[in-house]
Order: structure tokens, then sequence, then C-alpha cells
């Protein structure tokens, strides 16, 4: 072959070559895909996984301590953050715990058993469940000691604000499907107007 159709040639077999080396590690790579992680278990009753040693539901304002999954107290209620200092979702651990912490950005108030799981200062502690908190989880006084006592450097914190379920909107049996409009009524004219003709 004359060196001057070498090159086309070389190119053709080396895209060729290019090619099968392709679809041969995208065959391999579809082979041995795992499959898609399944979500973690739940615990029953509640949104929260397992694997949690305490779980907050944003959307309910509902809390949960867990051990081995089973629920070892809740659901209790609390009140969460605000507008704009919002509680954060996720997955977290426990930080620090503080018996008599003081916020020194809330002016000193006081947050008794508190136990912080998030960046930013965010954490779970006695305070009043009728106020929206700046960002951390209030308790009762006695569910913040079940919080603060049970809870250990390291266990998990799930957050999470689960969708509400549908409205149903299944009729009864004795509600026609397709209820008949009101009667048509004529308008009433107030007293001293003159009547159209």
């Amino acid at each position: 072959m004359p060196a001057q159709e070498a090159g086309p040639a070389r190119a053709a077999v080396t895209v060729a070559a290019f090619a099968a080396c392709v679809a041969t590690a995208l065959v391999a790579l579809v082979a041995t895909a795992s499959p898609a992680a399944a979500a973690p278990a739940t615990v029953a009753g509640t949104p929260c996984p397992t694997s949690a040693k305490a779980c907050l539901d944003l959307t309910t304002q509902q809390a949960w301590l867990i051990n081995n999954g089973v629920v070892t107290r809740g659901p209790v209620m609390v009140s969460s953050g605000g507008p704009g200092q919002e509680t954060p979702t996720g997955t977290f651990h426990v930080l620090v715990k503080d018996k008599n912490h003081v916020s020194s950005e809330q002016r000193g108030t006081p947050m008794p058993n508190s136990v912080f799981f998030a960046p930013g200062g965010v954490a779970f502690h006695g305070g009043n469940l009728r106020k929206a908190s700046a960002g951390c989880v209030h308790l009762d006084d006695a569910d913040a000691l079940a919080f603060y006592d049970t809870l250990k450097i390291g266990d998990e914190v799930d957050v999470r604000a689960t969708t509400p379920p549908p409205i149903d909107q299944e009729q009864d049996d004795d509600t026609p499907d397709d209820p008949a409009p009101p009667p048509a009524r004529k308008p009433v004219l107030p007293l001293g107007l003159p009547k159209s003709r």
C-alpha cells in the first residue's frame, strides 16, 4: 500500500478499534454496575431511618428517640427554626452536649440540656414550644432532659421535612358524583331604586 493511502486506512482502523474498546468497556460497566442504593429501612410509625438515635420531622414538628430501630420516646412535640432561621435538614451527629448552656447569640437566653448536632450551633434543648427558634429544636423540659441523658457524642440525628399525605378526594357513597347546580336567583334590588324597564 502506498504511503499516501496508509494514513486514511490507519485512521479508520484506529477509530474502529477505539469504538470497539469503548463498547466493551460500556458492556462491562453495565454488567458489573450495582443496583441503585435502596432507601434505608425506617422505624415503624416514623419517617426515621433505623440507623438514627434521634429523628426530627419538621413538617409535623415531632421528634423521636430511637434505639436499635425501636422508638424509646416519642413522638414528642417540638418547635423548630422560623422563617430565615430554618432548622437544617440532613443526617448529622451529636457534636457537643452542655447541660447549662447559655446562648451568646440570643442575648444570654438559657438553653437547658443542649445537645448540639449541626453546624452553626443547632441543638435540641429546653425551650418554648409556642415560639419558633433561631434554628434550634425546642423541647419541653422533660423531653429535653431525656434527649440530653440518652444521646451520646457521635450518635446519628436525622432531620427531615416529610411530605404530608395527599388529601383524599374520594366522595362518600351518599354524595352524587355530579351535584346539580344551585337554582338561579333573581337579583334583589334595594328599596328606593328604580326598576329597569
